[in-house]
């Protein structure tokens, strides 16, 4: 199994979930987050004062998933969440030894 992590634009969060949705992946974390890398945050003006805003927010999505999918999922998040601007996010893959479904004990991909 794998656990996919990605960092997306919080608008691109809909599309993101439709086209994992498309290659039949069916359950998500997702948690809005703030952070920054190359893009640095930027500079607001409030009540006549210049202020820098240094974490911007994104969304982190989170899925575990079989080893035949986490190919596609990966694909099917970047197509869906690249505008081609800096700040576009990025996608972690990690190994999961075990998964289990409290409910029912099923163990391995049968949990996820």
């Amino acid at each position: 199994m794998k656990k996919i992590e990605a960092i997306i634009k919080p608008f691109k969060l809909e599309e993101v979930k439709e086209a994992l949705a498309e290659i039949g992946i069916q359950g998500m974390t997702v948690t809005e987050v703030r952070g920054f890398g190359r893009q640095k945050g930027h500079t607001e003006i409030y009540r006549g004062s210049e202020y820098k805003v240094d974490f911007l927010p994104k969304i982190h999505v989170e899925l575990v998933i079989g080893d035949a999918l986490a190919e596609p999922a990966v694909g099917a998040i970047i197509k869906a969440a690249k505008t081609g601007k800096i700040g576009d996010g990025k996608v972690f893959v990690s190994k999961v030894d075990e998964a289990i479904r409290i409910r029912t004990e099923e163990k391995g991909e049968l949990a996820v």
